[in-house]
């Protein structure tokens, strides 16, 4: 089941972060292209008219190779940028994590707003401890499950709620070793309380084990 998932990525070796610090727009937005080389990347910027930034502008940045003009829309100057990354960029971002974008990445001086849908919870969390390894924090706003055609319809008996639950505890570190999240905080992100995520999340175990083990004992009849 593939989850759609609201992130901010924060470092100051990422790209284009020098933009907004030193020419201060208050944001730009920009795609993401195709990394031809191991430590240059593509991107394509779009800028407000009224920030008024120039190509002169950018080419001032250190980390900036090369600028070109791409056009104009009634609101937006955009400009395809080719930026130097620093080793640990580009060796956090460049494997296939298989994710892809659903809304162009918002840049500020705080960091890359990540709207992005992944496969799977597994590629997530491998996308996620790829930049923490690589000194790139990641705060997560959201994550929600994108149900396909091809999953089934049962979803395994789980509510949708427990879902949910379950998704969230999962990327954000509830079920490793050591845990790196507590039930309180998965609470406060959800807006209900303790004890109610913790309800959530047995329920659901419980429902996932007697689905995979095939077994017909109902879940409410197990005891605790």
């Amino acid at each position: 089941m593939a989850i759609a998932t609201e992130f901010v990525l924060q470092s100051p070796s990422l790209p284009l972060i020098s933009i907004p610090k030193t020419l201060q727009p208050n944001e730009i937005e920009c795609i993401h292209a195709l990394c031809f080389q191991p430590d240059v990347q593509e991107f394509t910027v779009r800028f407000n008219h009224e920030d008024d930034i120039s190509k002169n502008d950018l080419l001032a940045l250190e980390e900036i190779a090369k600028a070109d003009s791409v056009g104009e829309t009634s609101e937006k100057t955009i400009y395809k940028l080719i930026v130097e990354l620093e080793e640990s960029v580009s060796q956090a971002l460049s494997p296939d994590f298989d994710g892809a974008q659903l809304e162009p990445t918002t840049i500020t001086t705080e960091g890359w707003h990540e709207t992005k849908v992944f496969k799977k919870y597994e590629a997530f969390n491998e996308f996620r401890k790829s930049c923490e390894n690589h000194s790139i924090s990641l705060d997560l706003i959201s994550i929600t499950s994108e149900p396909s055609s091809s999953d089934d319809s049962s979803h395994h008996g789980l509510t949708d709620r427990q879902r949910e639950a379950l998704n969230l505890a999962i990327s954000r570190g509830y079920y490793e070793i050591p845990r790196q999240v507590t039930a309180e905080e998965l609470a406060e992100e959800l807006g209900i309380s303790q004890p109610s995520l913790s309800s959530l999340l047995r329920r659901g175990e419980r429902q996932l084990i007697t689905t995979s083990l095939d077994t017909q004992v109902p879940v409410d009849t197990i005891s605790r």
